[in-house]
């Protein structure tokens, strides 16, 4: 994958990062690659689960929905870039601005492409956070889809109208990789293997992917880019949930059995109302050029084709 056109200090990497989250996918990957580049990093979480970074980062223990434990955690520290990998809501945004004022310059915030409505090939100004009108609430009250979709765009909004760092939303797509510990992908490979049904009720509906590798990459160089606003990342195609069933079917020599109603357990965890994709031409334009979406598809298909073979 590219860099960017413009880098800060001619390239060199800015030295204390501050990491929310990152003990889990491509966020984990994150954290590898700024230990892996020198820096000095260190990860605020709720300390529930071991992480794998041993004594290589410093921790700190916050709670998103306590804002006293959030300014005690950051009361004596000061960051060159903030990665936020779990924030759930405007009042944990709005919290987090406020312990971090005058403690952070830069501050990368993993959002998503729901904030779009659905459709296809989004562009970043179909959805202008300084724009949206929402009230405050916790993560607990935003519900399924239509409430992390409300508690992202509300997010982002705080984020760009309240902080005094220059923000970065990276809008992903789905994310795929090896290591994708939501398993969606491989639902679809293991329902066709094993000739179970699949609920899908819109097989024409498109999603765009990214894989977890490059999401790691291009947070860490985003972060030290001197870009700030939004931008999707991701590969450039889009695919509809037929082509993908038809992908696995003609790799692994079996036929599928979609049907329109199945069962929860059954229901395609991509099943989503409508399409789910985004333009990425501004990161391409900025100098990021994405894996091809057939390719990394068809060895994830394979991988978790083989990983069945050897049961």
């Amino acid at each position: 994958m590219g860099s960017l056109l413009v880098n800060r200090n001619e390239g060199k990497a800015l030295g204390n990062i501050l990491v929310l989250g990152g003990t889990q996918f491509f966020g984990k990957k994150l954290v590898y690659k700024l230990l892996g580049n020198g820096l000095n990093v260190t990860i605020a979480t709720r300390g529930l689960n071991k992480d794998p970074f041993g004594d290589k980062v410093e921790r700190l223990i916050i709670d998103r929905e306590n804002k006293s434990s959030l300014e005690e955690a950051f009361a004596n520290g000061n960051w060159d870039i903030v990665y936020d990998q779990s924030c759930q809501s405007p009042q944990e945004a709005l919290d987090t601005v406020g312990a971090l004022k005058g403690k952070a310059k830069r501050y990368i915030f993993t959002s998503t492409q729901a904030v779009y409505e659905y459709g296809t090939q989004w562009r970043e100004e179909d959805f202008m956070p300084e724009h949206f009108s929402f009230d405050y609430k916790s993560r607990k009250q935003y519900v399924g889809y239509e409430g992390y979709q409300e508690a992202k765009r509300a997010s982002e909004t705080v984020l760009f109208t309240q902080s005094d760092f220059e923000v970065v939303a990276v809008r992903f797509p789905l994310v795929i990789g090896k290591d994708d510990f939501t398993g969606r992908l491989k639902f679809h490979v293991d329902k066709v293997l094993n000739n179970d049904q699949i609920g899908i009720a819109n097989p024409t509906c498109r999603y765009s992917f990214i894989l977890s590798d490059e999401a790691a990459e291009f947070l860490y160089k985003i972060g030290h880019s001197s870009f700030s606003g939004t931008i999707n990342p991701g590969c450039a195609e889009d695919i509809s949930l037929k082509d993908l069933v038809g992908k696995i079917e003609n790799r692994v020599g079996k036929s599928a059995n979609i049907i329109n109603d199945a069962p929860v357990a059954n229901t395609s965890p991509y099943a989503l109302p409508g399409s789910w994709s985004i333009n990425t031409e501004k990161a391409n334009r900025l100098g990021y050029q994405f894996s091809d979406l057939h390719t990394i598809l068809n060895e994830l298909i394979d991988y978790y084709f083989a990983i069945d073979q050897d049961k």
